[in-house]
């Protein structure tokens, strides 16, 4: 099987980058959202050495910013 006939990932549509979750979330900019992502402020789910914002970080997200506690699962998925 050669290079050429690997199969194509899909990007999962509901998905955000890093940088693409910041700047919705908070405004920030790319090294601000990698930043803190670093620190925990934005949950991320790591594949390999790439970061994602799963629909289930996103919903971390939300409720952090409408205040109710993080769930143990998520501070879990949360840690980079």
């Amino acid at each position: 099987m050669g290079l050429g006939d690997r199969p194509k990932m899909r990007k999962r549509p509901n998905s955000l980058s890093v940088p693409a979750a910041g700047k919705k979330y908070w405004g920030l900019s790319r090294n601000g959202s990698y930043a803190a992502a670093q620190r925990g402020d934005i949950p991320v789910d790591r594949v390999g050495r790439l970061l994602i914002v799963t629909p289930r970080c996103q919903r971390a997200i939300e409720r952090r910013l409408e205040g109710a506690p993080p769930r143990d699962r998520e501070r879990k998925a949360g840690t980079v």
